[in-house]
């Protein structure tokens, strides 16, 4: 079974640690900083073998080079970012589909631009485990830096069709904020109210609100729901399909000061 460790990063970033412990694999997702995933590597006694980025934004391969250079890993991006030279060190282009190996373990390549053009997640079907990067987020999703609503939408659509109980990593810790937004939308939803709670009781404590399972976000995540009737309601637009109310949702998350 593999290992997952969970590193804070910057302000809000997490950057993950995936270990396959029966030949000693490991991969570190969008390591932000090169130092605190030394540290921890250091501390498991563990060897770095390779880098999946999900997308080539600084908060996410600003430790490419220096991981590279201290461990010798690879470095595994979305096509799109390294035939723009857009993720630093790397050694390999995937794209959607693709499988990357991890010991005894896999991972196949989602393409889910949207955040950016060259956006991918990673899935580990046989563990349930998904490691999205700025696509989703717990009760939310990325802003549209490149791609289109009608992009992003098509992107969640994929990751909405995954398993209910596989694991999200998501590469920031803003669930309490976008819960906030949710609840201008549903104050009613009493899923969302309970996960709520819990969320706000879990950073009282300075704990991690991240991973989540897909399922809370179907019954939570306005930006998963665009078919919900109340959202609807709330929005104004009944008869309209679901990408145009995802379209509303985001703009509205983008003006919201909550």
């Amino acid at each position: 079974m593999l290992q997952v460790q969970q590193i804070p990063a910057l302000s809000d970033n997490y950057i993950y640690l995936i270990h396959e412990p029966v030949t000693g694999a490991t991969a570190a997702v969008d390591p932000a900083e090169a130092e605190a995933v030394l540290e921890v590597l250091a501390a498991r006694a563990w060897n770095l073998t390779v880098i999946l980025n999900t997308h080539h934004h600084s908060d996410h391969v600003g430790g490419n080079l220096a991981l590279k250079q201290r461990t010798g890993c690879a470095i595994v991006g979305s096509h799109w970012d390294r035939e723009r030279g857009r993720i630093p060190g790397i050694d390999r282009g995937i794209g959607d589909g693709d499988v990357i190996p991890l010991g005894r373990a896999s991972a196949r390549v989602l393409s889910v631009p949207g955040h950016t053009l060259g956006h991918v997640a990673y899935q580990f079907a046989n563990e349930a485990l998904l490691f999205c990067g700025d696509t989703l987020f717990g009760m939310g999703c990325g802003r549209l830096f490149e791609g289109s609503a009608e992009q992003m939408w098509t992107s969640l659509s994929k990751l909405r069709g995954l398993p209910p109980h596989t694991m999200v990593y998501c590469a920031h810790e803003y669930t309490e904020a976008n819960g906030r937004f949710a609840l201008s939308l549903e104050p009613g939803n009493a899923d969302l109210i309970a996960r709520m709670r819990d969320v706000e009781a879990l950073r009282r404590h300075g704990r991690p609100t991240v991973p989540f399972t897909l399922a809370e976000e179907m019954v939570t995540n306005p930006f998963l729901r665009p078919q919900s009737p109340p959202l609807r309601a709330a929005l104004g637009l009944m008869d309209a399909d679901d990408g145009e109310v995802f379209a509303e949702i985001r703009r509205r998350k983008d003006g919201f000061r909550g």
